[in-house]
């Protein structure tokens, strides 16, 4: 059995940034680290987008970044005009071999695909594996997406449409996502913010195929790339021992009502590395009481009040957009979160806090 000073569980995002973060501030030159990770192969399997309201280390493996963004219910189309926090949208398959080309030089950190060969005892551990328990009747954000390519110029690749409502909502919440990459190229998702025991919202070709066909009007296409994925909207119950620390959306790094991720990762494994030295006696990491408050109310009308979500969403963008964006991204003041608060239907969420 192999002991090691680290032991990071899952190799994904929050596991090989964590691991990246130590690496590039040389907090493995005297440790060693193992990373337990099942998979065969690194390839792209997902796309990561986010406003950039802070640096971050992997500005070299972004696809594109937009300004502006379009949201549109049924009757009506709004654009915000996003001058200062660009949205940019990340390549997992170029983040993946950015981390793993430079962990490689490092002779400390071992890969391993099951933990039979660890002793973890006296290892701190970074767990990303969410706990085993069924979870159909919490809400999810599940999705399909499909990049495609046209023989023609089709899309405005200066500004995405970050929503469209105009679509069945099977009295859930859904919407279509488009982020165009050139102007014959964009990734075209199917959402859904629901619960996960209704398999007939997870007709997700069929989804895609109706949009593209009859909403955008592209008959001619090839798909380049497929992903699909569900992301909790709801805390992990993890167990929490001495010498383990959750990290990603085990370590409650998922923002619940937009199930943004990438930047609390990165943010928490920054953290997590300025701390490493004292690490098991540090206050754990969290994105924000206030967001965990505000979070759980606007939850709580999304499943009492689906059918008001598309407007509670397009009326929320019609605030500053810079104060949209930052309460969004976990970085708002109180006067940016009055300015969300104002535009949402006041009765409606006042019944739903508690």
């Amino acid at each position: 059995m192999k002991e090691f000073d680290y032991v990071i569980l899952g190799g994904g995002c929050a596991g090989l940034s964590l691991a990246y973060q130590l690496d590039i501030n040389n907090k493995i030159k005297n440790k060693t680290l193992a990373i337990v990770e099942m998979r065969e192969e690194y390839k792209r399997d997902k796309t990561w987008s986010f406003w950039k309201i802070t640096d971050h280390n992997f500005d070299d493996c972004i696809i594109k970044s937009w300004n502006n963004f379009t949201i549109n219910i049924k009757s009506e189309t709004y654009e915000v005009l996003n001058k200062e926090y660009p949205y940019q949208t990340i390549d997992s398959g170029l983040f993946y071999q950015k981390i793993l080309k430079q962990l490689k030089q490092n002779k400390n950190i071992e890969y391993f695909k099951n933990t039979n060969e660890l002793k973890l005892e006296n290892s701190i551990i970074f767990n990303s594996f969410p706990k085993k328990e069924n979870h159909e009747n919490e809400l999810w954000q599940h999705f399909k997406g499909l990049e495609i390519e046209t023989s023609k110029n089709i899309f405005d690749d200066e500004i995405f449409n970050l929503m469209d409502f105009d679509c069945d909502q099977k009295k859930n919440v859904h919407f279509f996502y488009t982020l165009p990459f050139a102007k014959n190229r964009a990734l075209i998702e199917t959402t859904w913010l629901s619960k996960m025991n209704d398999k007939s919202l997870e007709d997700y070709d069929i989804q895609l195929e109706t949009y593209i066909k009859d909403t955008l009007k592209i008959k001619d296409y090839k798909i380049n790339y497929e992903e699909e994925g569900a992301i909790p909207l709801f805390y992990p119950r993890n167990k929490v021992d001495k010498n383990k620390i959750n990290i990603g959306s085990s370590g409650g790094m998922t923002r619940l009502s937009t199930g943004y991720t990438f930047l609390n990762i990165q943010e928490h494994s920054k953290y997590l590395v300025n701390n490493i030295d004292q690490i098991q006696n540090v206050k754990p990491y969290h994105i924000g009481k206030k967001y965990e408050f505000l979070d759980k109310i606007f939850l709580n009308v999304l499943k009492s009040h689906p059918d008001k979500m598309p407007k509670i969403f397009f009326n929320m963008f019609k605030a500053p957009p810079k104060k949209v964006i930052k309460f969004l991204s976990n970085k708002s003041n109180i006067f940016d979160d009055l300015s969300i608060i104002f535009k949402m239907p006041k009765w409606i969420f006042v019944k739903n806090i508690f």
